[in-house]
């Protein structure tokens, strides 16, 4: 029996905590941020708003603190959107925290003053001095999760041994582990496809949709190269797993729908998903500024014509 402590109190993160606990675990969860997810997961049922489900009752929540962070927990997992990377980089920093870190929150972040785009990982390693830590992504939709419809994802580490000793402490029948020396591959692709799955949700007809989603991969093979990540990983759980996911039922590819009818992204968000995070919005905002000067845009048509929409808050014009 291991102690997990996840930080992040939204859908994925809650959702994490139901295999970990049937795993045997004694798993605490925490919210630095969401006032909403703060009572839900402090109510004495536990009814999470976001999953529409009553999570288990041996899920401890605790107040987030330092002195949480000081606890003795043998994983640490990180569950917080991409803006909130940098915080929590830095209370682990002040602590000098030992223990293993699995990351879920995908994203890339630009560094500005060495014009870099660091995967997460990397930023926490670099800027935070964080060791140990390794990523879980794959084609995982946190309500499906929650309601254990089955679901595979892959962990990447560097170290395969210790990638596969997480996966020992979380999986179960209908949570499987696949495994990754591929970090950065793993990492990027899980980021972009948040992009990609925009703009196949743009597609208003399964023969288009089709026809981009091939584009899309194509796409993403060149990027995932382009940032030393390996080939097999596009045609994995990373990749086109994930890929398909998102683009079939995500946040992502719902607000591509609603460009593709010829709506803004400002006038699509206030009218359709006031309330919902699109992650390929903040990553589209996130890497603009280097995609459009480091990237040779003739290689991915599709992403450049996305960015300039979300930048330029324009209508999405793509050709089939």
């Amino acid at each position: 029996m291991k102690n997990i402590l996840v930080i992040g109190g939204g859908a994925m993160g809650s959702a994490f905590t139901i295999p970990s606990l049937e795993n045997k675990n004694n798993v605490t969860i925490t919210e630095p941020y969401s006032k909403r997810f703060i009572k839900d997961l402090s109510s004495k049922k536990k009814i999470h708003s976001a999953l529409k489900i009553e999570l288990p009752k041996k899920l401890k929540f605790r107040k987030f603190s330092k002195n949480l962070l000081k606890e003795n927990f043998d994983l640490i997992v990180i569950a917080l959107s991409l803006p909130g990377i940098d915080f929590i980089g830095k209370e682990l920093k002040d602590l000098r925290i030992k223990t293993p870190i699995l990351v879920l929150t995908k994203g890339l972040k630009f560094e500005k003053k060495n014009n870099k785009i660091l995967t997460i990982s990397e930023q926490l390693q670099k800027n935070y001095n964080l060791k140990n830590i390794s990523v879980l992504k794959g084609p995982c939709l946190a309500k499906e999760l929650a309601r254990k419809n089955q679901t595979s994802v892959i962990i990447a580490n560097r170290n395969i041994s210790i990638a596969k000793s997480i996966g020992r402490k979380i999986s179960t029948k209908y949570y499987l582990t696949e495994y990754s020396k591929d970090v950065v591959g793993v990492e990027v692709c899980s980021a972009i496809k948040n992009i990609y799955s925009m703009i196949i949700g743009a597609g208003q007809s399964l023969n288009s949709s089709s026809n981009l989603f091939q584009k899309a991969v194509l796409e993403m093979r060149y990027l995932n190269r382009y940032f030393k990540g390996k080939d097999e990983t596009i045609l994995g759980l990373a990749g086109v797993g994930d890929l398909y996911v998102s683009a079939a039922g995500g946040r992502n590819s719902k607000m591509g729908s609603f460009l593709g009818k010829g709506f803004t992204f400002k006038t699509a968000k206030k009218r359709f998903m006031p309330k919902e995070t699109v992650e390929g919005e903040e990553l589209a905002r996130e890497i603009t500024p280097f995609i459009l000067k480091k990237i040779d845009k003739k290689k991915i048509p599709l992403m450049i014509n996305l960015l300039k929409t979300i930048k330029e808050n324009k209508k999405l014009k793509i050709k089939v």
